[in-house]
């Protein structure tokens, strides 16, 4: 082709049409009960986001209908700068713990997103059976591979 039939070719731009969604909490984490931290925590209607670094970008997100289980932890120091860590417990493959580390209001954190996990599992029309019966327990060796085949044998 000649450069004249390139240059009168419209050029076209792709563009993704993501919205973006609705941040119902964010804080980041604390050190003596200041924000002075480079980890970020978010929480959306269908996830939690954890965003951690400054030079090198860390970002963990699990969708909130695959969390199982959440703990609060408090320390005497994180009662005294009034802060807590909020552990989940998930059936994410990459994240099967995360943690909310020394979150102001953890308390109250923890209860909202009790919530919101029961709504999104609800609207998805999950039962807990679904989760807790999905092979992502603790006991389960995830590594064992007893047949050789190289897929491990909670898998099959």
């Amino acid at each position: 082709m000649d450069t004249l039939a390139l240059k009168s070719m419209p050029r076209r731009k792709y563009r993704l049409n993501i919205e973006e969604e609705q941040i119902l909490w964010k804080d980041r984490k604390r050190y003596l009960g200041l924000p002075i931290s480079f980890t970020r925590y978010e929480i959306t209607p269908t996830r939690f986001i954890i965003r951690s670094g400054i030079f090198t970008s860390h970002t963990e997100e699990v969708l909130l209908y695959r969390v199982l289980d959440l703990k609060l932890k408090r320390t005497l120091w994180q009662k005294i700068f009034r802060v807590g860590t909020i552990v989940i417990h998930t059936m994410d493959q990459t994240a099967r713990v995360a943690e909310f580390k020394n979150i102001k209001g953890s308390e109250k954190i923890r209860q909202f997103l009790g919530k919101i996990v029961e709504g999104e599992r609800d609207r998805k029309r999950i039962a807990a059976r679904e989760i807790y019966g999905s092979g992502f327990g603790d006991g389960i060796d995830y590594d064992a591979d007893i047949d050789g085949d190289g897929i491990p044998d909670y898998l099959q």
